[in-house]
């Protein structure tokens, strides 16, 4: 992997340095993918993943809504560092994006924007919202990795900092 204005490729040849994928595109895959793998931290350190339904936003933010008395929403408001694996390697797509971030729980006109967000993919979120201690957490990327296997060689791009701040 090498770094270029910011952005990690590998598998480019230094004439063919392009970013191979456009923000557009990225957005359209993860958006394309209605679940992800979340994981978190427990307060002992231990690692705890989940399957989650997932909303993206125009600035990469994923929503996804958790009983507050989850495993995950307990550790997200003890630490807020969260990961997301979206995508599959079965079948012909063998396309990924891993996700790391930050977790809150919006409130006022933060959570309402993003809980209309959420429910414009799962309308049966509607009926969820009768659950007692249901919650909508937020993610803010601090580091992105989008990986195409479907290419020879793959394509690996990653945003961080600068980059991430750029692509939002």
């Amino acid at each position: 992997m090498r770094l270029c204005d910011g952005i990690i490729l590998q598998g480019k040849s230094p004439p063919d340095v392009t970013v191979p994928i456009t923000r557009a595109a990225l957005l359209e895959f993860l958006r394309s993918r209605r679940y992800a793998v979340q994981s978190s931290l427990h307060a002992s350190g231990a690692p705890q993943s989940a399957v989650v339904g997932i909303a993206v936003s125009d600035t990469f933010e994923i929503v996804f809504d958790t009983l507050a008395t989850s495993r995950k929403g307990q550790n997200l408001r003890e630490r807020a560092e969260i990961a997301f694996v979206i995508g599959s390697l079965e079948g012909k797509d063998e396309r990924t994006v891993q996700y790391e971030g930050r977790a809150d729980e919006p409130t006022g006109a933060e959570r309402a924007r993003l809980t209309e967000l959420y429910l414009g993919v799962f309308p049966d979120g509607r009926e969820r919202q009768q659950w007692p201690g249901l919650t909508y957490m937020r993610a803010t990327p601090t580091w992105l990795r989008y990986s195409d296997y479907n290419v020879d060689p793959p394509e690996i791009v990653e945003w961080d900092g600068e980059a991430l701040r750029e692509l939002r």
